[in-house]
Parts: C-alpha cells; sequence; structure tokens
C-alpha cells in the first residue's frame, strides 16, 4: 500500500507489531471468500489492503475458501476467485479451504462442550430467534442449556451421524444471554445440512457456522492479522471468545471501512438475482460491477490497484463515485491503448478532385503517450466515411465540423472543404461531396490555411465491419438498495446500446480478445471475448470525458 499520504491506521497497526518483534516480526494476512459467487469490485478493495499489506511489510498472504455452506458453493466460484486475484498481480502463500479444518473444528466443538461451554439445542430456529431478545431487552435460557455435558456430546455425536433431519437440532456456545453484543447470546457454532459438499462430498451433514469457523481457521494458520470489513466489529468479540476458550494461537482481527460503489448493487444475493433472472448475460456481464466482467469490459488490473489505493483505508463507511473508478482506469488506458479509428454511425464522403482509382498510405501515431510506440498506416482515396454527426446542413453557432462552404482538417490526412450534399427521399443524408487542399497533407502542411476542427474517418474500401457495444450504469439511481420496493425496479434501460454497422480502419483486423484501444474521439474500447475472426466486438470500456476529474476541481 502506498504511504504517499501518511500510514494507514492498519499500516501504523502492523508496523508497531513488527518494531515491537510481536508474532517474532512476523506478517501473515489471509483473503477469506466464500465461494458463493464472482468476487466484485468491493473484494478487491480487501484484496489490496490484505496482499498489500503483507508485501509492504515483506509476510505473505493465504488465500482460504471459506466454503462452510455446501447449499451455495461450486468450484465454479472457486477457480472464478482464484483467477481474479491472480489477474489483479497478487501470489498466496497458500491455498486453504474452510473444509481443510472441519475435523479439527469438530474436536474444537468437544473440547467446549466438555468444558461445559457449548450445549445441543433442539428448539426451532423462530424459536431461537425468539430467545435472542432485543438489542435492550436481554435474552431468555432455551430449555435444553442445562443439559448435561454426557448427554451434549452424544447428541453431538447423534448429530455428526446423521440420525436428525435439517433444522432438528443446533449446536449453541453457552456464553451470556443477557449480553448487550446479540452475537454473544448463544450463539450457533453448528446446524445440520444434509447436502452435498464440493470438496468434502457426503462425509459430513454438520457444518460450522462462519464465526466458529473463521477465527479458529485463522489460529490454525497462525494468521498475525485477521483484516476484515467494518460490519464484522461487533463479530469480533465472539472472535476472540473462541481463541481463548480453546486456548489457541492468538490470531487478532482488525476491521476497515468496505467499499461501497454508487449505481449498482455490491450484494452477491442481488448479483445472482441479476443473474439467475437474466437481467444480465451472466456473472462476466460487462455491466456488472464483478472483477471478471470489469477485466471483460477492458479495465485493467492496474486501474483496479490504483482505484483502491486513491479509496484509502480507513473507519469510515461512505459511497465512492464510480466516477472516481472511471477516471483510474481512463488514466491508465491512455497511457497503455493504441488509438484507432472507428466511425459509429457512417457517412458516405466523396473527395471530387481526389483522382478515381488512386489511393495512398499515411501515417498515424499509435500512441502519442508512449515513447517509440511508431506510426501505423492508413489507407487513404477518394471516398471515405465520417461520422453522420459530424456533418450538419445547417450549422449553428461555433460548429467547428463540417458544413457546406465549411472545411475541416481529416485526422492525419487533409483539409477537406464541404461543396454539396445528397438527400435521399425521406430528406437524410446521403452522400457529403467535398474538396482536398493537396498541399495540406498532415506532417507536411504548407498550405498556411488553419482550420479549428478535426474529424476521423475510415477509408470506404478496406474498413472492417465492426459491432460495438457501448455500456453504461446497470442502474438508474445511486443507490439502488436503499430506495422503495424492489432493487430491479431502479435498473437502467439504456444500460447497453449495440451499434451492428460500424467501420473500423483495417488496422483492427489484427485484434485479438482483451486488446485495448482509444477509438479517437469516442472512448476507450475492449475486444469482447464474443469477437470471432468473422466478426469483431468491442465493449466500450469508459468514454473520454473525464467528469470526475472535473467535479474535483469545482
Amino acid at each position: 500500500m502506498s504511504t504517499e499520504k501518511g500510514p494507514n491506521f492498519l499500516e501504523e497497526i502492523i508496523a508497531e507489531d513488527v518494531a515491537n518483534g510481536k508474532h517474532g516480526g512476523r506478517v501473515l494476512t489471509r483473503f477469506p471468500p466464500e465461494p458463493n459467487g464472482y468476487l466484485h469490485i468491493g473484494h478487491s478493495k480487501s484484496i489490496c489492503v490484505n496482499f498489500g499489506l503483507a508485501q509492504q511489510f515483506g509476510g505473505q498472504t493465504n488465500l482460504r475458501f471459506d466454503d462452510t455452506n455446501p447449499v451455495t458453493e461450486d468450484t465454479e466460484y472457486v477457480e472464478s476467485i482464484m483467477e481474479d486475484i491472480a489477474w489483479l498481480g497478487f501470489k498466496w502463500a497458500n491455498v486453504f479451504y474452510a473444509s481443510d479444518y472441519f475435523e479439527q473444528l469438530y474436536e474444537f466443538a468437544v473440547t467446549l462442550i466438555k468444558k461445559g461451554l457449548a450445549y445441543v439445542d433442539d428448539s426451532s430456529a423462530e424459536e431461537i430467534a425468539a430467545m435472542k431478545g432485543t438489542p435492550v431487552e436481554p435474552g431468555t435460557d432455551s430449555p435444553y442449556r442445562s443439559r448435561s455435558i454426557e448427554e451434549n456430546l452424544q447428541l453431538f455425536t447423534a448429530m455428526r451421524n446423521g440420525e436428525y433431519k435439517d433444522g432438528e437440532k443446533v449446536l449453541r456456545a453457552k456464553i451470556d444471554m443477557a449480553s448487550p453484543n446479540m452475537h454473544l447470546r448463544d450463539p450457533l457454532m453448528y446446524r445440520i445440512k444434509h447436502a452435498h459438499h464440493h470438496r468434502t462430498g457426503d462425509k459430513w451433514c454438520i457444518y460450522p457456522m462462519y464465526d466458529f469457523a473463521h477465527g479458529q481457521s485463522d489460529a490454525i494458520e497462525n494468521i498475525t492479522h485477521s483484516i476484515c470489513t467494518l460490519e464484522f466489529e461487533v463479530h469480533r468479540p465472539l472472535y476472540e471468545w473462541f481463541i481463548r476458550n480453546l486456548d489457541l494461537y492468538p490470531s487478532r482481527q482488525y476491521e476497515f471501512a468496505r467499499l461501497n460503489l454508487n449505481y449498482t448493487v455490491m450484494s452477491k444475493r442481488k448479483l445472482l438475482q441479476l443473474v439467475n433472472e437474466k437481467h444480465v448475460t451472466g456473472w462476466n456481464d460487462p455491466r456488472m460491477p464483478t472483477i471478471s466482467a470489469l477485466r471483460r469490459r477492458g479495465y485493467t488490473p492496474e486501474s483496479i490497484r490504483n482505484f483502491a489505493e486513491r479509496v484509502g483505508v480507513s473507519r469510515r463507511e461512505n459511497i465512492i463515485d464510480v466516477g472516481l473508478l472511471e477516471f483510474c482506469v481512463r488514466e491508465d488506458l491512455n497511457r497503455i491503448a493504441n488509438r484507432t479509428m472507428v466511425v459509429m454511425d457512417p457517412l458516405k464522403l466523396v473527395i471530387t478532385n481526389y483522382e478515381e482509382g488512386k489511393s495512398e498510405m499515411l501515417q498515424s501515431e499509435i500512441n502519442p503517450e508512449m515513447e517509440n510506440s511508431g506510426f501505423r498506416d492508413l489507407p487513404f482515396s477518394r471516398e471515405l466515411y465520417i461520422e453522420r454527426d459530424d456533418f450538419k446542413e445547417i450549422p449553428e453557432k461555433k460548429y467547428f465540423r463540417l458544413a457546406p462552404g465549411l472545411m475541416v482538417r481529416l485526422k492525419s490526412a487533409y483539409i477537406i472543404k464541404c461543396e454539396s450534399f445528397d438527400k435521399d427521399e425521406n430528406g437524410n443524408i446521403t452522400t457529403v461531396y467535398c474538396t482536398y487542399l493537396p498541399e495540406s497533407k498532415s506532417g507536411s502542411d504548407t498550405s498556411g490555411i488553419q482550420v479549428k476542427g478535426t474529424i476521423h474517418w475510415v477509408e470506404a474500401s478496406s474498413a472492417i465491419p465492426v459491432e460495438v457495444r457501448l455500456y453504461d450504469r446497470l442502474f438508474g439511481v445511486e443507490d439502488p438498495s436503499s430506495e422503495d420496493g424492489d432493487f430491479k425496479t431502479y435498473l437502467n434501460k439504456n444500460s447497453l446500446q449495440v451499434i451492428s454497422n460500424a467501420l473500423g480502419e483495417p488496422s483492427l483486423k489484427n485484434a485479438r480478445v482483451g486488446d485495448k484501444f482509444q477509438f479517437l474521439r469516442k472512448g476507450y474500447f475492449c475486444v469482447d471475448t464474443d469477437s470471432t475472426s468473422e466478426k469483431l466486438i468491442f465493449n466500450r470500456t469508459v468514454a473520454l470525458k473525464d467528469s470526475w476529474a472535473k467535479e474535483q476541481k469545482k
């Protein structure tokens, strides 16, 4: 993590621990996702924090899958999570699974039973919820709380052996039903689930709850700094209670504010809804906030890491403007993306004084931001295509593009002047006729004429047909989760516009999936995974306009 703004509170904690020789000066963090969905931009911050801090202090990070709920988990999610972390540029020291520790966790539970600190409860979920009380009223003891150690051991063994149905019994910690912290009011440790587990198969029919598995897994791995988001702060006393009463390695939990982004949702449950109900094409739909979707859309790992760094680490919850994320990717793509010309809405242009049958090869810079990037060849001839909105029959004041009698420069080519145009029976412009100044060639202009407008173009005979997908924000409101009613009501109906008749310059013919470009005057684009050798498809990553930076300057 960067220290340009001064160390954040987590850096200060770890620096002090290292200086004092705590844990022998060792730093070992972990990233513990549940494999029940794809990682999203919020997780990317946690990844950057956990892996970044470990790197900063010469430590390591474990990747551990919290696979304690067989109903919702799948190897597909495991594989996608590993791919996302690697793509972001981080390497884990070890890959572990909570399921690796099922036998140990079971024995830990037996230990607590033997200490009189856990009991089997036959109450239903509704009854247990009622017993918990409220934040201002103490809970009431379960009628099963006073079971003997022997009976609890027998019942817990029977639970493991599959002698009871789902929901028939649970194992609870015996702590304090009057605690002001609701999480300490005899929390659940194990529930019965007769479900196939993606790694352990049908070996187990009881599964540990998150609060019981998490801290103990940290302790088993000797994690020095267990860094998680702020909603787990109220869980920390329970985390410490289990470790203390089991006499395990003293892993310590620290919390920071999670990343919330406007114009989207971060709940995996809600994202799964969007996928299952086909509001999007899948987890990697470029409108989704998942890391795989951002990758497909054309975001770079550098831009996401920079975004996480700019957001910073704090303990104050807030919603980050998606404009900052767009600013970060725009900044990175401006540096690395090759330039090209693509006409989205083609209008034919004929240069009447350019010799018929003649063609020439012009040159244009590949990337002016990249030293020694060189030039690309552009075919030029009598017939071209320009953007339809770059021509107006009757231009308004201060219009600096093409109109009858007006001049513009064709990018990396010549100055042209509009002489006339054709219309169809419906009044639509079909062809624009221009003359060119032969002495105005870019790079060797001797015309002495200065024009205010420059437009992009493609040569007609060599242009490549391409499909362009213009993506916008998935939702039409800043915080769809806080609005009344179903969050899906606020989906942006214009989040995707498909342009099927765009034309690109011939240099694009060798473009491959994932390649990134700046379409001059249009934005940054990436070759989509749906592309084939017969048809190139481009996703708009971000527009050229830098609205976020403008807002910051106000």
